[in-house]
């Protein structure tokens, strides 16, 4: 059965990605046949063709490699160039080349990408990653709205006994320990905390802030108990715990390791429930999403790094770290096959996966290089300062910006991005990142 599951868990995350690159491509389809662009392709995937069909003057299609898709659009480089720009002949040739297959391409000329204004081409080259965004933003809100996520309430959980620093070794309660205030006092796991102090609690950590600047002083913790509210008296203690930052972060040394500091404490621990949060929080947490995804892209390099020592020697994973197609299903089958996991819960973590992707797809696809959709817009932003510039001087509107020429650029980056997809893979297979589950 566990293996059923671990298939079942990576066919749906296959599913998932394969819809979202549909919509990626439809995002770019859709306004380009709106603008009069000729669409010849619409294909997910790409090497040899598994099925297409034609409908209208589009053949739309699955490829045998699930790594990405794409859109045939007409005549994405000017005709008119000057092919005898000076450079080496290699690259003369591939530009040429180019060139040559992008008026082939053409079967009216009117309907060439390179004809559209700045400003439709910019729409059809943004289409994809908005359309990622939309996914992402639709997923994220069901998840945090709709399924809920995971985290601590105002309802303690748990009660300790004795008051132990948190650098002790010790693990139990010996006869000569301090009794924890919180079962001194009487409260109970199951308890939620109304308020402490006089004032109201509703999040776990504006309580536990009251405690830890309470120490030596009696305050009153008001708990919902059985339908009924009860006042309980309690005086913290001091205690040697975990630093906090206003946040409630770990407080971290120079080495990395968490500081301490003496604090009020009484001894509870908060229960853990899945709810239901605001529109705004799950934009918040996706905002945050986008945040960590630039991160690890301005990081790349040293990432990379980080996996190739990994994969051929004998550091370990990043668990934050990138991982490709491969290793993300590998952890959607883990989470699926997890038995130690509710149903909601494998199925949370799924949801929560395929935002995520969708966020990397947004914010990686606007990276302003080619052949990257960031990379066709920023060719279609330097026309549209051109022709600025040009109408400023009172000069003629310059011809379309001849992108061809940096087809030489464009397959070096391409080979660059396989070189690191195929290291990922690899990594992914030899060394993979593991949930712990």
């Amino acid at each position: 059965m566990e293996i059923v599951l671990w298939i079942l868990g990576v066919l749906v995350l296959a599913v998932g990605i394969a819809i979202s690159i549909g919509l990626h491509e439809f995002g770019h389809y859709y306004p380009a046949r709106k603008f009069g662009v000729f669409v010849g392709s619409f294909m997910i995937g790409f090497g040899p063709t598994l099925w297409s069909r034609k409908v209208g003057e589009t053949e739309f299609g699955v490829k045998a490699i699930p790594l990405g898709g794409y859109v045939s659009l007409s005549g994405m480089y000017p005709t008119t160039a000057n092919s005898q720009r000076p450079g080496f002949r290699m690259f003369r040739n591939l530009v040429q080349d180019a060139r040559d297959a992008s008026a082939e391409s053409i079967t009216d000329d009117s309907r060439a990408f390179y004809r559209l204004p700045v400003l439709q081409r910019i729409i059809v080259m943004l289409g994809g990653p908005l359309m990622n965004l939309v996914i992402a933003t639709i997923l994220f809100v069901f998840l945090f709205t709709g399924i809920g996520v995971v985290g601590a309430t105002t309802t303690i959980g748990s009660i300790s006994e004795c008051v132990l620093p948190v650098t002790s070794t010790q693990t139990s309660c010996e006869s000569g320990d301090p009794k924890a205030p919180a079962a001194v006092a009487g409260l109970k796991p199951g308890d939620r905390i109304v308020s402490i102090d006089a004032q109201p609690v509703t999040t776990w950590e504006s309580g536990t802030g009251i405690i830890r600047d309470s120490a030596g002083r009696e305050i009153d913790i008001v708990v919902e108990r059985d339908g009924h509210n009860v006042s309980l008296a309690v005086t913290p203690i001091n205690a040697i715990r975990y630093a906090l930052d206003s946040a409630g972060n770990p407080v971290l040394d120079n080495d990395g390791n968490p500081e301490t500091a003496t604090v009020g404490f009484v001894g509870i621990g908060h229960a853990i429930e899945r709810q239901q949060q605001s529109p705004v929080v799950a934009l918040d947490a996706m905002g945050n999403n986008i945040v960590q995804v630039g991160v690890l892209i301005l990081d790349l390099p040293n990432r990379m790094i980080q996996v190739w020592n990994a994969a051929f020697g004998a550091e370990t994973r990043d668990q934050n770290g990138p991982v490709s197609v491969v290793g993300v299903g590998r952890i959607a089958g883990d989470i699926a096959a997890a038995d130690q996991l509710q149903v909601v819960d494998r199925f949370a973590a799924l949801v929560g996966i395929l935002a995520s992707l969708n966020v990397a797809l947004f914010v990686f696809n606007l990276i302003p290089l080619l052949p990257l959709d960031g990379g066709h817009i920023a060719v279609a932003l330097w026309q549209g300062i051109r022709n600025i510039a040009a109408k400023l001087r009172g000069k003629p509107t310059p011809g379309p910006v001849d992108s061809a020429r940096l087809v030489p650029f464009t397959i070096v980056i391409t080979v660059v991005l396989m070189a690191m997809s195929a290291l990922l893979i690899y990594a992914d297979i030899v060394k993979p990142i593991t949930l712990g589950l």
